[in-house]
């Protein structure tokens, strides 16, 4: 198979209407964060337990057409002794990974940060793809405050993510580019959309530049919402309003998906959002989607609680959340649908 097959195959597998992603690639840190607000101790054993619970969901692939893994879940096995990226194939939902190495402070951009994780990346993802990753993550941040992001920070942080880019398809994996915007602080919606699109257009020129196909890449932005201090709270639709309106200043529509992030969002808030944006796109070349982490997986680990006895329930709520984020999908999700 060339290169441009396997890209396009895996797009094709990945952008499928009613369905999103799963992002399942939380750090060590992140996880023992995630695991000590339900009394769970983070090891190898309780992650595998965990992610083998969320992979092995009876129905997922229903609604997720992907999931991001972290490295060492690509080796790690259900209690029957099956790998599980072979388990999330069986279900239609194609594996993919997290590649970056996490940030550090850029030199002379005061508060600005820049990921690391580009030296080696070609080895390493030639041997994560042996192991089924078809797709690749890498995410760039910046937060929001009177001096950031540095014009610095965004030319710099853009650069990084295209060369990613273009490795990643150098060897037939798609890219996911995700410039996270924080929500950290206390802007306004209006300082959102500014730094949101000055940041979305520096990645598209230097994707351009490193000749990244932009019919094999995935972006995952943040939404254009108000800081979570900020005195003015935005509604659904003015939040769609505005994030509809920088996608169509930033992004060509040579992009076949748009999977959003949820960034701190409430898992109700992450899903009304995307059900806004869905109603209000129209004929947007793009297919608006969504590739969630805490706010799928919330709910996730409330039910789970470290507990066998609680799989169940814990899968009930991971379907559930997939399937009112698929309902959003189409614009077509209901508050009453969460009672349900």
């Amino acid at each position: 198979m060339s290169i441009q097959t396997e890209l396009q195959s895996t797009i094709t597998d990945l952008v499928v209407k009613g369905k999103g992603i799963l992002a399942a690639d939380e750090s060590h840190p992140t996880m023992t964060k995630r695991f000590k607000a339900i009394n769970v101790e983070s090891t190898e054993e309780s992650r595998r337990a965990y992610r083998s619970l969320l992979l092995t969901t009876p129905g997922l692939g229903e609604f997720s057409s992907g999931i991001i893994l972290f490295e060492e879940t690509l080796e790690q096995k259900t209690d029957d002794g099956k790998l599980l990226p072979q388990v999330a194939a069986e279900q239609g939902i194609v594996p993919g990974i997290k590649v970056d190495k996490g940030t550090l402070p850029l030199a002379n951009a005061a508060g600005d940060l820049i990921t690391q994780g580009l030296d080696g990346l070609a080895e390493r993802l030639t041997g994560y793809k042996e192991h089924g990753a078809r797709f690749a993550k890498w995410r760039e941040i910046y937060s929001i405050s009177a001096l950031n992001p540095t014009p610095l920070g965004i030319a710099a942080n853009a650069e990084v993510l295209a060369r990613y880019a273009a490795i990643c398809q150098s060897l037939g994996i798609v890219p996911i580019v995700e410039p996270e915007v924080l929500l950290d602080g206390d802007h306004t919606i209006e300082r959102c959309l500014e730094v949101t699109e000055a940041v979305q257009h520096a990645v598209f020129h230097a994707l351009h530049r490193h000749r990244v196909e932009l019919e094999y890449i995935v972006l995952k932005p943040s939404m254009v919402v108000p800081g979570k201090n900020a005195q003015n709270k935005a509604s659904p639709e003015e939040i769609a309003e505005k994030t509809l309106a920088q996608l169509r200043r930033s992004v060509p529509a040579a992009m076949p998906g748009i999977n959003f992030l949820s960034g701190g969002q409430t898992p109700e808030e992450a899903t009304v959002n995307l059900n806004a944006m869905n109603a209000m796109a129209g004929n947007a070349p793009w297919q608006l989607s969504f590739s969630y982490g805490r706010a799928l997986q919330q709910p996730v680990l409330q039910a789970w609680q470290g507990k066998p006895e609680n799989i169940k329930a814990a899968q009930n709520a991971l379907y559930k959340r997939a399937k009112l984020n698929g309902a959003a999908r189409y614009g077509s999700y209901t508050a009453e649908m969460e009672k349900e």
